[in-house]
């Protein structure tokens, strides 16, 4: 195992926890950015171009007959082929996270339409489903499972917001695990169906998953409600017969007490765990190799890489499975206070020289990697990992068209969660809706003090009708801090002074006698 130091090019901002990885011909494709897209790509979809140790992202683009897919973080992410033996696969993506934090429910199947040396064009299709839909969640598994000639998913685990009915003030926006129920999701038909196994007590999330023709196997995992991570070893194998299907759970000795790890396939039957934690404050060095023979499954542990003193003594880590048994590795950049870089990465490659050759690999791996997003509430935990069964072994792709981080927006003064002011009491774990028009977010409105930035609402001690008077309004609002200052600023109107015009002297009139006529000198002229 080879651990190799990666340079990313002015775009390691990106590259958060959270982030998926697609795999087609050869090709990684970088989806689940932390924040909106912006104007330069607004797909949110990224090739990952690796040349001479240095990490470039190159924009994608979306097929004009595609849906809109949001940049979602931690969701459960497997190819889906025809049958088991097909080269061309398509992806699908279920759950995760949006940059406002609310948590998707939709199903969406990318594909690939065409690539060439300077763009890449995507399908994305978003699928209706009937029946026994699985709620919004994120840091569950997706799988697909293949059985006498039918293909359905495997939908598992993972976490969700409390429901409305039991949320209080104290506990809004907290997450609980979802129910241990297993999904079989027909695309074919556009139905789903809930199974509640015994054998599957607690829910789990951020576990792995390993798929072979009918049967998943599940590895670890964590659970909120324990505060545990699971040892045991679950076999699900599923029947498609004719009729309706069934589904059967085992557990088997000999499994492994982790969190949040990563499998990559090194072989037909053989993949690579690396990754995790074995507990809230403590990393997983080790490295387990897994080999899947008929029905059965044998793990046992490997000669681990030769960490680097970052890596060992970082708090935590991320990364995503790049196909072909090599895996990308992130640490916080705060553990190198020369380098200013947000992430560092690094490529694991767990595949010796002499077996780096093209071959096909027909299962799928599904699986919840490590990291610790400062967003959320629970440490560790909160991070996705992806499915892959394809190769990751060129990018020979032309420079051009590269993306330039320097053309999107700063993101963090944006969140709906930042502390806007000193007396701000904003939190995402005790917040509850003030305003009418807030649902899941609180209202902001922009100060206009300098470049501007963000406040609650809330905290500006708006009330309801001046917060939609100034919205509909184009007036500039300055905040609480910034009023007083904006007013000792200002220019001091010019005082227009009226001018007084000077009254006009009376003319003597000295050569006029003026007399008041009596009534006899009125008479004499009358008759006159």
């Amino acid at each position: 195992m080879a651990l190799q130091v990666v340079s990313a090019v002015s775009n390691s901002s990106l590259l958060q926890p959270g982030f998926s990885l697609l795999n087609f011909d050869g090709h990684v494709f970088f989806f689940g950015q932390k924040g909106w897209p912006k104007r330069s790509c607004p797909t949110g979809v990224f090739l990952l171009d690796v040349k001479q140790n240095e990490l470039k992202m190159k924009p994608a683009f979306f097929s004009k007959d595609s849906c809109y897919l949001p940049p979602l973080r931690y969701p459960a992410l497997c190819t889906l082929r025809g049958n088991a033996e097909s080269e061309e696969h398509q992806y699908i993506i279920h759950g995760g996270k949006t940059p406002n934090n609310d948590l998707s429910d939709k199903i969406y199947i990318m594909s690939l339409v065409s690539k060439n040396s300077k763009k890449t064009t995507f399908q994305c299709v978003e699928k209706d489903l009937g029946g026994d839909v699985p709620e919004a969640r994120y840091g569950h598994t997706i799988n697909v499972v293949h059985s006498r000639g039918k293909s359905m998913s495997v939908i598992f685990g993972g976490r969700s917001y409390t429901p409305l009915a039991q949320r209080t003030t104290e506990k809004w926006n907290s997450v609980v695990d979802c129910l241990p129920s297993v999904f079989l999701v027909d695309f074919e038909f556009g139905c789903c169906t809930s199974y509640i196994l015994p054998e599957l007590q607690d829910g789990l999330s951020f576990h792995v998953s390993v798929a072979r023709n009918d049967t998943i196997y599940i590895l670890g995992g964590h659970s909120l409600q324990n505060n545990t991570r699971s040892p045991s070893l679950y076999k699900l194998k599923v029947d498609l017969p004719l009729g309706s299907p069934a589904v059967t759970c085992t557990i088997l000795p000999g499994g492994i007490s982790v969190s949040s790890a990563i499998v990559t396939q090194t072989g037909d039957t053989e993949f690579v765990l690396v990754g995790g934690y074995q507990s809230d404050n403590q990393k997983r060095l080790v490295c387990n190799t897994i080999v899947l023979e008929d029905n059965k499954i044998e793990i046992v542990e490997r000669a681990s890489p030769d960490w680097t003193p970052d890596i060992k003594h970082c708090r935590m880590w991320f990364g995503c499975d790049m196909g072909k048994g090599s895996v990308l590795l992130g640490i916080p950049g705060a553990n190198k206070q020369l380098i200013s870089d947000a992430n560092y990465f690094y490529i694991l490659r767990c595949k010796g020289a002499e077996e780096d050759k093209e071959e096909e690999l027909t299962a799928q791996i599904c699986s919840q990697t490590s990291t610790d997003d400062p967003g959320d509430s629970t440490p560790f935990e909160d991070s996705e990992e992806f499915c892959f069964s394809a190769e990751a072994n060129s990018f020979d792709v032309d420079d051009t068209d590269t993306y330039n981080e320097d053309d999107e927006e700063d993101e963090s003064e944006t969140g709906y969660w930042i502390t806007c002011c000193a007396s701000c009491n904003i939190d995402i774990n005790t917040w509850v809706p003030f305003y009418s028009t807030e649902l899941n977010k609180p209202a902001m409105i922009l100060c206009s003090s300098g470049a501007g930035h963000w406040v609650h609402a809330q905290c500006m001690d708006l009330s309801e009708s001046m917060l939609l008077r100034l919205s509909e309004a184009n007036v500039k609002y300055f905040c609480n801090e910034h009023v007083d200052l904006n007013k000792g600023l200002q220019t001091p109107k010019k005082v227009v002074h009226l001018k007084k015009q000077p009254m006009k002297p009376l003319r003597k009139k000295s050569a006029m006698k003026l007399t008041t006529p009596t009534k006899k000198s009125f008479l004499r002229r009358l008759f006159e």
